[in-house]
C-alpha cells in the first residue's frame, strides 16, 4: 500500500484527549473529479479534510497523517458517540456522487480500497461494525459513499457489516408497530433524532436494494441480523 506524497491537507488538528482510533468513516467525493475533490480537500480556507482518498484507477492519496483528526464527518454520531471525527480514519472514494451522476464503484478503487482498510483495521482493532458510511454517522445530511457500494463484498472479507441477498430480508410485507425496529437500530449504532433518516440511512447500507422509508418485515428482519452481528463483537 503505497501513498502519493503531491497532496497534503492543512486542514485538521488534534485528536481529543485520551481518544483512540477505533472507526472507519467512508465517503464519496461526490464532486466532478478526482482533482477538484483534492484541491478542494487541502484548501485551508475550505476547512474539511479526510485521512485518505482513492481514486477510481485505485491510486491512493494520503491526505492527513493518522495521528490527527480529519475533518471529514462533521456533525454525526455512532453507538453513543457524538462528533465521530475523533476517533475516525476518513476516506474518501472518488465518485461523482448523487448530485453530478452516481455510478459504481470500479474493481480496481475497491481492491484499493479493501486493502487500506484491512491494514487500518489490523492496526488499530477496528471491529467491523465500527467501519460505517458517512450516510450512517449522518443520515439527515449524508447519503454517501450510496446504495451502489457494495458492503457485501466487504463482509466476505470481514472487513464490515452487509445482509446477505434474498430470503426473508426481502419480505415486504408491511409492520404497523415500528418500536422493534428502532430499538434495533438504536442498538446497532443509529442515531434516532430523526427516525425516518436513519431507517433511510440503514436501509441504504443494509438493504439498498429498497431504500423506501417503509418499516416491513425485511427490513426488520435485517436489522435483527446486523443488531446480532454488533452484539457478538461487543460480547
Amino acid at each position: 500500500m503505497t501513498a502519493s506524497p503531491a497532496y497534503v491537507s492543512p486542514n485538521y488538528d488534534a485528536r481529543p484527549d485520551g481518544m483512540q482510533i477505533d472507526m472507519i468513516v467512508l465517503h464519496y467525493t461526490g464532486m466532478e473529479s478526482a482533482e477538484v475533490a483534492l484541491e478542494r480537500l487541502c484548501d485551508p480556507t475550505a476547512s474539511v479534510s479526510a485521512h485518505y482518498l482513492i481514486e477510481e484507477d485505485g491510486r491512493l492519496h494520503r491526505l492527513v497523517d493518522d495521528r490527527f483528526r480529519a475533518w471529514h464527518a462533521g456533525v454525526s454520531f455512532w453507538q453513543g458517540l457524538s462528533g465521530v471525527n475523533g476517533c475516525s480514519i476518513g476516506i474518501e472514494l472518488v465518485n461523482r456522487g448523487h448530485e453530478f451522476g452516481y455510478r459504481a464503484f470500479p474493481d480496481a478503487q475497491m481492491v484499493a480500497l479493501e486493502a487500506l482498510v484491512s491494514v487500518l483495521m489490523a492496526k488499530y482493532q477496528i471491529a467491523p461494525s465500527r467501519v460505517v458510511g458517512h450516510s450512517d454517522v449522518a443520515p439527515t445530511r449524508k447519503q454517501d459513499p450510496g446504495e451502489l457500494f457494495d458492503w457485501n463484498r466487504f463482509a466476505a472479507l470481514g472487513v464490515g457489516l452487509a445482509v446477505p441477498v434474498g430470503g426473508e430480508f426481502t419480505d415486504e410485507t408491511p409492520i404497523d408497530d415500528h418500536s422493534e425496529l428502532m430499538g434495533l437500530l438504536r442498538q446497532i449504532g443509529y442515531d434516532l433524532e430523526v427516525p425516518q433518516a436513519a431507517l433511510g440511512a440503514f436501509q441504504r447500507h443494509f438493504r439498498p436494494a429498497m431504500i423506501n422509508g417503509i418499516v416491513d418485515q425485511g427490513t426488520l428482519a435485517a436489522a435483527r441480523f446486523v443488531a446480532q452481528q454488533v452484539a457478538q463483537e461487543m460480547a
